[in-house]
């Protein structure tokens, strides 16, 4: 069992106290379907709420650190270390709303621009995805590896699709897919990025991509991937994921492939 230390013990309980509401209020969701307030209003809500609570309790634990957080924006800090919290509150929105049962809290801690811990909290599961720089990767009590395959064409990848029409490259994402598509035993579209990295972690799919994400979305699963033997870049094949939102996870033996069939991808010529 890996020795808990005292960031693990705050962003636990932290999760814990925000879940209770989240899983209230996804109990509610078929019955707000109907309601003349709309379901989208009530969504809101819950996000909100769950990212106070992760405010209030992180900010009492650690008051020296800063925060970048998906509903409330930026808190700056003169942390002479430059730490903070990058906070998901509910990751997977559009699940929640539609009563899906595939969402998580994504916490990370970054110091002097390197994140330092990550954790991904399925409430609904009671799957608790953390991992401590240097430290390894963990799933509750039990380590994290990525998986052994070495093949692509026994591989599963996952992705995220874009909306088309908010300001995506959507007809560079579909040659994206086509190609991995015709590489992979099977692509899968899950809805919640931080869980997509957690689960290349946890070896529950061989890889992922996704563009145009925000640092919240995938701060805590890129060291959970890491941690757990896996290789995670942007689309360059570097290290910028938190500052161009684009993001590739894989194994070792997969991680150049996948990199390569992504960055061989163009949208048609006149498309777009």
């Amino acid at each position: 069992m890996a020795l808990r230390s005292a960031l693990y013990n705050v962003v636990f309980k932290a999760c814990q106290k925000a879940s209770r509401g989240l899983k209230r209020d996804f109990g509610e969701v078929e019955n707000l379907q109907v309601s003349k307030k709309g379901p989208a209003d009530f969504v809101s809500t819950a996000d909100l709420q769950a990212e106070k609570v992760l405010r209030d309790e992180l900010g009492r634990a650690r008051p020296e650190f800063g925060f970048l957080m998906e509903e409330s924006g930026v808190v700056e800090t003169d942390d002479p270390l430059g730490r903070r919290w990058i906070i998901d509150p509910l990751d997977g929105t559009l699940n929640f709303l539609h009563g899906i049962p595939h969402f998580a809290i994504s916490v990370a801690a970054e110091e002097r621009g390197e994140i330092v811990f990550g954790a991904v909290y399925q409430p609904l599961t009671d799957e608790f995805f953390w991992a401590e720089r240097g430290q390894g990767a963990y799933l509750n009590e039990r380590r994290l590896r990525v998986s052994a395959r070495q093949h692509m064409n026994e591989a599963v990848i996952a992705t995220g699709i874009p909306v088309k029409g908010l300001g995506c490259d959507h007809e560079t994402f579909m040659a994206q897919q086509q190609a991995v598509m015709n590489n992979v035993a099977g692509v899968r579209r899950f809805g919640a990025a931080a869980l997509d990295l957690a689960w290349v972690a946890a070896g529950r799919v061989d890889g992922m991509w996704e563009n145009q994400l925000n640092a919240w979305d995938i701060a805590a699963g890129i060291l959970l991937v890491k941690e757990a033997g896996g290789y995670v870049t942007d689309l360059n094949n570097r290290q910028g994921m938190l500052e161009s939102g684009d993001v590739i996870a894989a194994n070792d033996r997969l991680h150049t492939p996948l990199w390569k069939i992504l960055s061989a991808a163009k949208a048609p010529v006149g498309v777009g």
